[in-house]
């Protein structure tokens, strides 16, 4: 176990944040390799980023920590404890508890794109913790890159010091020293009293399969030591101490962690769930007066069941999905059945991104082949005697006639994108019920504009849909606001009279025709034809609103008769006429798997 006597001032606690794709795990990389704590043998690119998924899709999905030992031009020796932060909107929760232990932030600008949607949403956050701000303008060396006008957007769209910002390439390595230096030198240093009572922030956890939970927090006050006995305020869980230290890509065990340190205690903890992004950890016999601000369950925005594609998979996927749950806490999930797709997980999710890491994650760490349902949204219903009822499955639909009102999730989505743009995106905004609140110019070329829209609408392809009609320019944020009244209907579709519960959905009555035309459609061209029609129908309650036909086969019944007179080949054909009518009355129809899979699809292609 090693010892570490650090003092306060030579600890520097920061953050790095920026939009999606301008390079914080890059710079993360660069900025380990200067502090000289792995091999140049060990070392890969995105080294923070542990999951194939994050390394591929060049996303950070779990924040990591590690403290870098640095000796600076005037030989002080520092600890500098980077908090590297998701950059996806699903989990901004995250990122606030990250920043909340730090003290100071560099934000990153991709000088070729400048400054976007969650560059301007992640200073606000870290404003709100009143973090001290280091602008670092970031791919200098790229031949699009335009210094200048990215620091005239730093000085008028983020009311920064644009003469304080650093240039960087963190891909080349330029300018790495200067970015190091300035930490020290600009970003204060972490209080707290270390003889107070322990008063620590959680802000993350991860599971180990021999160790249990390994919680990420930062001392705010106090020492925390092996055996002291600790207590989690927000569900009283009392746990002892067997372990606590810092990270440097591995964990080094201390014997303390002293206010304004950040590293990691394991406590015997069994379930990652019991541990909460946020919550505050004091000792059980001397507790501190009151919990840190800022605390609160995460809750899951967006909803779809999971079933495997066999029907023999369920036993598997029950295992994987409770392996998952021990490293997503986010991760809701409760049984589920289907008539048509069989047992199942009905799973609540913080975002799209989360829905499609979670998919990924069970198809590629546990070989499971699954089909998800469209995702769905929460939604409130107000009945007719006044009680209040949450569903955000279509299974669970009361009768329309008991419901008074219903009411869905809206968000405040703000876009930045050129303004030759402003016209398509404006388009497809009002497309999606969206209502237009206010828009600014940023730059003489480059606006904000400022929607509320239902959530619902969001979920499927919109993200797409605005990259594809910006040319990639436009960048999306968003943060839920309320729920408004809306005129909800559930969406039936009927194969031969008979309801697919699998296919159901909860849609705006204004959407619900064009989206029963495009599931008929798609099921028309995926189920084979039988020796009968097959009737496939969009119904709301008992009215019809589309319909598609999969015409029959028909067998040559008169192939043998040659010659002779016309009544035999006439009775030969009634009796098919007759045989077809009988076998419609009874014919169940085989609905295969790649029908369910197109029809879910068919939102978002």
């Amino acid at each position: 176990m090693a010892t570490q006597t650090v003092k306060m001032q030579n600890i520097r606690n920061f953050s790095i944040i920026a939009h999606i794709d301008h390079g914080k795990s890059t710079l993360s990389d660069r900025l380990i390799q200067m502090a000289d704590i792995v091999s140049d043998r060990d070392f890969k690119d995105q080294i923070l980023d542990t999951m194939d998924i994050e390394r591929e899709r060049g996303i950070t999905i779990k924040s990591q920590t590690i403290c870098l030992p640095y000796t600076a031009v005037d030989n002080q020796s520092y600890f500098l404890n980077l908090i590297d932060t998701p950059g996806h909107v699903d989990f901004s929760y995250e990122v606030s508890r990250a920043l909340a232990a730090c003290e100071g932030a560099l934000l990153l600008i991709d000088a070729s794109q400048g400054v976007e949607a969650q560059t301007l949403a992640n200073l606000y956050l870290a404003l709100e913790h009143n973090l001290e701000i280091l602008p670092v303008i970031n791919k200098i060396d790229l031949p699009s890159a335009d210094i200048d006008r990215v620091k005239k957007q730093i000085e008028a769209d983020l009311g920064l010091d644009p003469q304080a910002a650093l240039q960087v390439s963190a891909k080349q390595g330029m300018g790495i020293d200067q970015v190091l230096e300035a930490i020290v030198t600009k970003l204060p240093p972490p209080t707290g009293r270390t003889d107070g009572p322990l008063q620590a922030l959680i802000f993350d956890s991860h599971y180990d399969a021999y160790r249990g939970t390994v919680v990420h927090l930062r001392v705010m006050h106090g020492q925390i030591k092996p055996g002291d006995r600790i207590i989690f305020k927000s569900n009283q869980a009392a746990y002892r101490v067997e372990e606590v230290g810092i990270f440097q890509l591995k964990r080094i065990p201390l014997k303390t962690l002293s206010a304004g340190q950040v590293g990691y205690i394991i406590a015997g903890i069994k379930k990652i769930s019991d541990t909460r992004c946020g919550d505050t950890v004091t000792h059980k016999d001397q507790p501190c007066d009151a919990a840190l601000p800022g605390f609160k369950m995460t809750k899951p925005v967006v909803f779809s069941s999971i079933y495997p594609t066999a029907s023999d998979g369920y036993e598997e996927l029950a295992v994987a999905m409770e392996k998952l749950s021990l490293n997503d806490a986010a991760l809701v999930y409760e049984k589920d059945s289907s008539a048509a797709l069989g047992f199942g997980f009905r799973c609540g999710f913080l975002g799209l991104l989360h829905l499609e890491v979670v998919q990924e994650r069970l198809e590629r760490e546990y070989d499971l082949s699954l089909i998800l349902t469209a995702p769905s949204v929460q939604y409130q219903l107000v009945m007719n005697d006044g009680t209040e009822h949450t569903i955000d499955n279509p299974a669970y639909y009361p009768d329309p006639t008991r419901i008074d009102r219903t009411r869905e999730p809206f968000i405040r989505a703000a876009i930045i994108t050129p303004d030759r743009y402003m016209g398509a995106v404006m388009n497809l905004c009002l497309e999606r019920r969206g209502l237009n609140k206010t828009y600014h110019y940023l730059t003489s070329d480059r606006m904000e504009m400022i929607f509320e829209m239902p959530l619902a609408e969001v979920i499927y392809d919109f993200y797409d849909r605005l990259k594809s009609i910006t040319q990639g320019y436009g960048s999306f944020d968003y943060d839920l606001v309320d729920y408004r009244e809306t005129d909800l209907v559930k969406l039936d579709i009927l194969i031969n009279g008979e309801r697919v519960d699998a296919l159901s959905q909860l849609v705006h009555r204004d959407n619900a025709v064009s989206r029963a035309r495009v599931a008929c459609e798609k099921l028309r061209q995926e189920i084979p034809r039988q020796m009968f029609k097959i009737a496939i129908q969009g119904a709301i309650g008992a009215n019809i609103i589309a319909r598609k036909t999969v015409s029959a086969l028909r067998k040559d019944v008169t192939a043998k008769c040659y010659g002779g007179d016309i009544t035999r080949k006439r009775k030969l054909l009634e009796k098919q006429k007759k045989g077809k009518k009988r076998m419609k009355m009874v014919g169940k129809v085989m609905i295969p798997q790649s029908a369910f899979l197109a029809v879910l699809k068919s939102d978002s292609d």
